[in-house]
């Protein structure tokens, strides 16, 4: 079951979000006030995917306004399943409902940057169009 998430799933996401990181090191302070500021903005989505009660998967994205849109873009900053439930369609159904959340809130198009899963993401219809670029601060 897709569903948004609650405050009591935060150890699940966190857990999950600690295998997701590769470039950083999730510490716990530092996951708490973001996980408290995102769990109530209206412009973020967390959606998780649970499984038995449990967590199996979570999709962490954002609606932003912009001028090269013509309006408010989706933006998909976090997707994370389970390593033993991938190519299950977890991934796919958060991507659907993300885009689902994201067109009832006007946006023009749903974006993301990734390094790890792009045949995913062709798969579900999306197509390269631009290269990411980063600066650590």
């Amino acid at each position: 079951m897709i569903r948004l998430a609650k405050v009591g799933d935060r150890e699940s996401v966190l857990a999950l979000a600690r295998q997701f990181a590769v470039s950083f090191k999730v510490e716990d302070g530092a996951f708490e006030l973001s996980w408290n500021e995102l769990i109530v903005r209206p412009d973020a989505c967390l959606f998780v995917a649970e499984e038995s009660n449990r967590i199996a998967a979570y999709l962490l994205g954002f609606r932003h306004p912009t001028f090269y849109a013509n309006g408010p873009v989706g933006w998909v900053e976090e997707v994370m399943v389970e390593e033993t439930r991938r190519w299950q369609g977890l991934g796919s159904e958060l991507m659907r409902q993300f885009e689902i959340w994201a067109e009832d809130g006007g946006c023009r198009l749903v974006a993301l940057a990734t390094r790890r899963a792009s045949g995913f993401y062709q798969a579900l219809g999306y197509e390269e169009s631009a290269t990411y670029f980063r600066k650590l601060l």
